[in-house]
């Protein structure tokens, strides 16, 4: 059972760390991206196809990153001076393109069969349960991210992203560059969404493009909803709540008459009712505020 909650957690973490990066775009600055799976697949990708070829574990988690910030950055560029919903319909493209990519150029990603054997932080030096370790280390991760984060919406610069998601004519009439802004915190979040891609080809061990569906997309979404957008707190939060419930209900599964597939829709299914109730009674989400929703209304 220990290792079980720590395997939730650890999943929880990871995706708390995900979700804190579509935070800061959608949640701070009012950018609605529809593919940052493809952000966290660039991040792990990269990190896993370089230690392969020799380089060391940092500078493969920063190359990770780097890329997914750069690939971030050139997709918003032309895109963030047209209407929000063209940088969803493009990010949701990209983020297809990023997964067929991954599922088709075996030469370099090995395609359906994925990647695995690749090394993992300090691997060779922990004697005992590794996961707890890797807990332990993706919590450090976590902390530092959050924190950073909360200081840098607490600033100037964060002060002009919210003022940007509230009425982006308002900080343009004083002389602020919006685009820049807006390109700045897009790659941002897609740099900790490589972060995130990092850190979890480290907790799998292998990786392969089925793990990086759109869907787990709207499982940050989901977080950031449930927790309350424009609030880092309440996405930690809403990914602990998520992740608990869904690994929660597998223990129904022998209660309950009907096949794993089936289960798994029910899983869904419920989350989504969930989430119609949440936003007829508190639509701010657990720890949004309600002066903040009506603003990026």
């Amino acid at each position: 059972m220990i290792e079980y909650i720590i395997t939730v957690l650890l999943i929880a973490a990871i995706y708390a760390i995900f979700a804190l990066g579509l935070n800061l775009e959608w949640g701070f600055t009012g950018l609605i991206n529809f593919g940052h799976v493809a952000f966290m697949a660039i991040g792990a990708y990269t990190t896993a196809l370089l230690c392969f070829s020799g380089v060391p574990l940092l500078p493969s988690v920063i190359a990770g990153m780097v890329l997914a910030g750069l690939c971030g950055g050139l997709l918003g560029i032309p895109t963030l001076k047209l209407r929000e919903d063209y940088l969803a319909i493009v990010t949701i493209g990209f983020a297809e393109i990023i997964r067929f990519l991954l599922l088709n150029e075996e030469w370099l990603t090995r395609g359906p069969m994925g990647l695995h054997g690749y090394s993992r932080p300090f691997e060779e030096l922990i004697p005992g349960d590794y996961n707890f370790f890797l807990l332990l280390f993706v919590l450090v991760v976590l902390v530092v991210c959050f924190l950073m984060l909360e200081k840098l919406i607490k600033s100037p610069w964060g002060r002009v992203l919210k003022s940007i998601r509230e009425d982006e004519d308002v900080p343009a009439s004083l002389g602020k560059n919006v685009f820049s802004y807006k390109i700045q915190s897009l790659v941002l979040g897609s740099t900790i969404a490589g972060l995130a891609g990092s850190l979890l080809a480290f907790y799998l061990q292998y990786i392969n493009p089925r793990n990086f569906m759109p869907m787990e997309t709207f499982y940050a979404w989901i977080v950031v909803v449930l927790g309350g957008s424009g609030n880092n707190k309440g996405t930690l939060l809403g990914a602990v709540i998520l992740w608990s419930f869904f690994s929660g209900t597998r223990f129904a599964q022998g209660y309950v008459p009907i096949s794993p597939t089936q289960m798994g829709a029910l899983r869904i299914m419920f989350i989504g009712l969930l989430l119609i109730i949440l936003m007829m009674f508190k639509p701010e989400g657990l720890l949004g505020k309600k002066e903040e929703l009506t603003l990026m209304k």
